[in-house]
């Protein structure tokens, strides 16, 4: 299944986006820590050109903690700060600012000595869709001044944060890119919700979901939905036993499959699943054991 999603708006925002960038000092690029390669939209290394850069890997409470620990790392070895957050609970969002700081320890001591002392520092918060950073900027700002709801394309323009300590937020509206040259790109953005379910065949992308989970964390899949894989199974087969062991069945004893697909998303991006990550670091073996 090809996933393709790029609404009018988003051509609009990677205008905004390039217009605004004279006026920060420092990007911050939020990913989804479960699926930290999809939910980096590579047209942004572009856009924000030499700009210091923040990664802030979000949700990392549904992500895998050791997955966390290596993809942290990778970032790091590539010359970024990085910030693991979960910002519905506010862990790691109190090393923001210091974080920031310490990512431009240089450019704060050329203000001092040009006599700059309080100056505010000025930073992009920047995004595909659904990944939190409404959330996270309420967090950091403690207050709800961003819009924030779970489901894709809530931010339309622009907003400006004032936090306390010096610290100016921009709020970007997600962005994707107008075509995902990898489908499996689209799918764990739609797996994740950054893509709006409507446009897609829930079934397809459910049973897709369910074999990935399968293949990485099966004896987390086997407990919750009390199946057997087998090494031969196809993925909608698996999606069909665990609906018939939920007991959604319809008329003639099928399995309601539109109904477990549901079932199966909402758990899954929830975090009712268990803490998964569906993605390994450029160059190391695919994770395959269950998070604990």
């Amino acid at each position: 299944m090809q996933v393709q999603w790029y609404p009018g708006h988003m051509a609009k925002t990677r205008r905004m986006i390039v217009e605004q960038l004279k006026l920060i000092d420092l990007a911050v690029e939020i990913l989804d820590a479960r699926i930290p390669v999809s939910s980096r939209n590579p047209d942004l290394d572009s856009m924000l050109g030499s700009k210091p850069r923040l990664i802030v890997l979000n949700r990392s409470d549904q992500a895998d903690g050791q997955m966390n620990r290596r993809w942290a790392e990778w970032f790091r070895g590539q010359g970024y700060q990085v910030l693991l957050t979960d910002c519905r609970s506010g862990a790691g969002v109190s090393q923001f600012a210091p974080t920031v700081r310490a990512a431009l320890r240089e450019q704060i001591a050329r203000w001092v000595e040009k006599g700059q002392v309080g100056r505010p520092i000025r930073v992009m918060v920047a995004g595909v869709p659904n990944v939190g950073k409404s959330t996270f900027i309420n967090q950091v700002s403690g207050r709800k001044s961003a819009k924030a709801q779970n489901r894709p394309g809530v931010t339309r323009g622009k907003q400006w944060i004032t936090v306390d300590g010096g610290l100016e937020l921009l709020d970007t509206p997600g962005i994707l890119w107008p075509k995902f040259e990898d489908p499996t790109v689209g799918l764990h953005l739609a797996y994740t919700g950054a893509v709006k379910d409507d446009i897609m065949d829930l079934e397809t992308l459910a049973s897709g979901l369910m074999g990935l989970l399968a293949r990485r964390y099966p004896e987390a899949i086997e407990g919750r939905y009390k199946i057997t894989i087998a090494p031969d199974a196809q993925d909608w087969e698996l999606l069909e036993s665990a609906g018939r062991r939920r007991g959604f069945l319809i008329s003639g004893g099928e399995v309601d499959l539109e109904r477990m697909s549901r079932v199966l998303l909402e758990e899954y991006r929830s975090g009712k699943l268990g803490r998964f990550t569906l993605e390994s670091p450029p160059g190391k073996e695919e994770q395959t054991d269950a998070a604990q």
